[in-house]
């Protein structure tokens, strides 16, 4: 059994920003109810989100088999790329969850908002309507992506996905 969260804020103010994407994408794969797959909706911030994890992921092995998916401002808008056991590459989501499950060696989806000059600002801004139909897209090929991990693993899912 496979468990997946998506990364974001929790309330309506936050819900339609660059920072909320895991959360947008999250609803999209949940949609598909691939079997195998537990859907865990956190309720807490974005920088916390380790504790929101760590109630579902109790083991080192089943962290094995947690797929994050959550926002990358260093890979281009629209595009995504799917990593295991790697670093937090400075995002506090994910160095909050590698902290509170005490591993790295998870699966996780990153989709690219793209990087402006002003972080901040950026990350919890909205989407346009243009990059919204760009997002849609990608939220497709991620669900797409997760049913291939569920089936046959993340290394197949890897060179099936990341381009």
């Amino acid at each position: 059994m496979y468990t997946i969260v998506g990364l974001g804020n929790p309330g309506a103010e936050y819900a339609e920003t660059r920072h909320n994407t895991g959360r947008l994408a999250l609803e999209v794969v949940e949609k598909r109810e691939i079997p195998k797959l537990k859907v865990v909706h956190l309720d807490t911030f974005m920088n916390k989100s380790g504790s929101g994890v760590a109630k579902a992921i109790k083991s080192k092995k089943a962290a094995e088999k947690l797929i994050v998916i959550y926002d990358d401002l260093d890979l281009p808008l629209g595009t995504m790329k799917i990593s295991y056991d790697r670093g937090s590459g400075g995002h506090k989501g994910v160095e909050s969850i590698i902290n509170a499950v005490k591993t790295k060696a998870f699966i996780r989806i990153r989709i690219g908002i793209g990087k402006k000059t002003d972080v901040d600002k950026h990350i919890l801004g909205k989407f346009t309507p243009k990059e919204m139909l760009e997002l849609k897209k990608i939220f497709k090929k991620v669900a797409d992506a997760v049913e291939v991990i569920v089936a046959q693993g993340y290394e197949k899912g890897m060179t099936e996905f990341n381009n």
